[in-house]
């Protein structure tokens, strides 16, 4: 047996598809006692992005088996589809993670890019929030595009918005990609497959494609894959996320993932501000200027009720 290192582009759960360092794709399973240096429970020990040393096994050249997972520079998590007390790494060692919205056709909600936001801020990643499909607005939806954007960049965060079928916007975003790895999240039919197949050219992506890879284990859509893009960088496709339900997240420390909040707390009257009701609260008063978006506003009020109070 000789000790080799790869990275993880997929996972059916129980084998995982490495690449080795000599550039090869090779199948790999887990096999005893996994070494992680990391203290958390999930129900998954191995994820996409993760570097791990394995063993090829005699006589088995193309498969192997995974012993240890490096350190992880990050992480991001959501909740287990399988158990809801449980947590469920999406990726590890992400440079930047990106969610796909639409205005309409489907119209997404600004309730599911904040919890996306939020998960994306707690776990130190650099968010950016991409708009596809605007050459279908109508000028009232292009209105709405213009308040969202604002409202974003505002907050403090990249956007974009492309046609993900126009080669310029997305040549403009592939720029930006470059040389990084990038986590991908949307809901169906905001264009996520489209936009890839437009970064990576031959890569057809189909929705709910039915993969037999190892031709084991079973194939679930919660899991992520990764995708070289040409001339550099890597996407991390998260099919099947439809929320990021958030985990072990604490009032208190709600408002922090929220940038425009952070920079302005400081001023609340009392150290443990909820900013829901609390007299002398400097983020409920920028919400009165106009200083912090209204809808932003409703959507930590709606993450705060979502999250578990402790007494």
């Amino acid at each position: 047996m000789s000790e080799q290192k790869g990275l993880v582009y997929k996972s059916t759960g129980s084998w995982y598809l490495l690449r080795d360092e000599q550039g090869e794709f090779r199948n790999a399973r887990i096999k005893g006692k996994l070494k992680i240096d990391e203290e958390i429970s999930s129900s998954n020990p191995v994820a996409v992005g993760d570097y791990v040393l394995f063993e090829t096994e005699e006589g088995e050249e193309r498969t192997g088996i995974i012993h240890e997972v490096t350190d992880r520079t990050n992480y991001i998590v959501r909740v287990s589809p399988q158990n809801r007390n449980q947590k469920h790494i999406v990726a590890s060692n992400i440079d930047a993670a990106l969610v796909i919205a639409t205005i309409a056709n489907p119209r997404t909600s600004t309730g599911f890019i904040d919890r996306f936001l939020v998960t994306a801020e707690a776990y130190h990643i650099p968010a950016i929030i991409v708009f596809n499909k605007i050459d279908l607005l109508n000028q009232k939806q292009q209105a709405v595009l213009e308040e969202w954007k604002e409202m974003y960049i505002n907050a403090g965060y990249e956007v974009f918005t492309i046609s993900a079928l126009d080669k310029e916007d997305v040549g403009v975003l592939a720029t930006r990609l470059k040389g990084i790895t990038t986590l991908f999240s949307g809901h169906s039919g905001v264009g996520k497959s489209t936009l890839i197949n437009q970064l990576i050219p031959g890569k057809v992506l189909k929705t709910k494609e039915i993969s037999d890879w190892s031709g084991k284990g079973q194939h679930t859509t919660t899991f992520a894959e990764m995708f070289d893009i040409p001339g550099g960088g890597r996407i991390i496709d998260t099919p099947g996320v439809k929320e990021f339900g958030l985990i072990d997240f604490e009032r208190e420390e709600l408002a922090q993932y929220f940038p425009e909040m952070r920079a302005l707390m400081s001023g609340c009257r009392f150290n443990n501000c909820l900013h829901i009701n609390e007299p002398g609260c400097a983020i409920k008063e920028a919400v009165m200027e106009g200083k912090i978006a209204g809808e932003r506003y409703a959507n930590y009020l709606s993450i705060m009720d979502s999250i578990e109070k402790k007494w």
